[in-house]
């Protein structure tokens, strides 16, 4: 498996004026996916993902978006894609990740994947949702989070149930201002 590091961009940031909140699963070493989805099958974990974001926006890359492959029910869905011929239905889509806020119209809005979307959008995220799934598993996408900008708000173990492959832990993390100098590297 050949990695190559993507450009990480550092920021400072002021409080956003339309705060994100992303969604994202990884083992403890920071995989992410494998071959275009994610290495794991975690039912328990998709009825809480259903539960957090019903109502609101996802915010996902178009390859996120083809291995889910169409809108789910009862959330928005923008696609930022690098192609402009590119579209699907019930979905909006945009090249510039900077439209994301206009778009989004202050609903609440959750980054859902991939890897280039969460480091796109990494500036403007204020909270974590985080699945920790309890495995060592190969994978060609990683997530490199410096923890040091995020404070822990709350943490709970969750067995593996009918459907999981893994047991997982899930926490809520919120960004610290004080820390806000650093920067997410992905790895595929």
């Amino acid at each position: 498996m050949s990695e190559r590091e993507l450009a990480v961009e550092n920021f400072s940031t002021s409080p956003p004026e339309h705060p994100l909140t992303a969604v994202v699963a990884m083992t403890p070493e920071g995989i992410i996916g494998r071959d275009g989805d994610m290495p794991w099958r975690l039912k328990t974990d998709l009825r809480r993902f259903k539960s957090l974001t019903m109502g609101g926006w996802l915010v996902m890359g178009r390859k996120t978006f083809d291995s889910i492959g169409r809108p789910l029910p009862g959330r928005q869905t923008l696609v930022l894609t690098r192609n402009p011929t590119w579209s699907a239905p019930g979905v909006v889509t945009t090249s510039d990740h900077g439209d994301v806020p206009r778009l989004t119209q202050s609903a609440a809005t959750f980054v859902v994947g991939g890897g280039e979307i969460y480091r796109l959008l990494w500036p403007r995220i204020s909270q974590i949702f985080l699945t920790t799934v309890l495995a060592e598993l190969e994978g060609d996408t990683r997530l490199n989070v410096d923890w040091s900008e995020f404070q822990l708000l709350s943490k709970m173990a969750v067995a593996a149930g009918d459907g999981d492959d893994y047991p997982t832990e899930f926490s809520v993390w919120q960004r610290s201002r004080k820390n806000c100098e650093k920067s997410l590297a992905v790895t595929t």
